[in-house]
Formats: structure tokens, C-alpha cells, sequence
């Protein structure tokens, strides 16, 4: 359902027929370390994430998963055969 409360006319997974069934009745704004995340918007009644909506609990633990705007270095660590590298430390 559409979002009735802060973020009119975008779609919410916790907006029901009651009302918003969210902690509170309704979603939190953004902390600072999520400006610049392309799922920032900005509404009327101030800025909100699209997809989460309590930002601060996802910021808590070390960096948001839904950050777009932060990027995270995937060390790839090659496997070695033993058998081979034996082999050539006898060479």
C-alpha cells in the first residue's frame, strides 16, 4: 500500500488499512551517514530512506547493507594446492 503518513504516494510494506504498523506509527529520518545513498528522499515532512524505516538501528552495527553510496572491498583469496607448491619449492 501507499505510504499515508510522511512519505505520501510511495509504496510501503508496513502501510495497512489501521494505519502505518510500523514501531511508532510511523518512519524515522535519516542519519547523516546515509546522505548521499541513492535511497535517500526527500518529502514534505522531511528526509526519509525508501526502503528502511528506522535508519539509526541499521547504522548501529557498522554500515548500513542498503548504502549505495558506500562501497566495500571484496578481498578474493586464491586457493594453493599444496601438492603443486611443494613441488616447485623443490625446484
Amino acid at each position: 500500500m501507499d505510504c499515508l503518513t510522511v512519505k505520501p504516494g510511495i509504496e510501503c510494506m508496513f502501510m495497512n488499512k489501521t494505519g502505518c504498523s510500523f514501531n511508532g506509527g510511523t518512519c524515522h529520518q535519516v542519519v547523516d551517514n546515509c546522505h548521499g545513498c541513492d535511497r535517500v528522499i526527500e518529502t514534505d515532512t522531511g528526509v526519509y530512506c525508501r526502503t528502511f524505516p528506522d535508519p539509526i538501528s541499521k547504522w548501529k552495527r557498522g554500515t548500513c547493507n542498503f548504502a549505495t553510496h558506500i562501497k566495500t572491498a571484496v578481498k578474493v583469496q586464491q586457493k594453493i594446492n599444496p601438492l603443486k607448491a611443494s613441488k616447485r619449492e623443490s625446484r
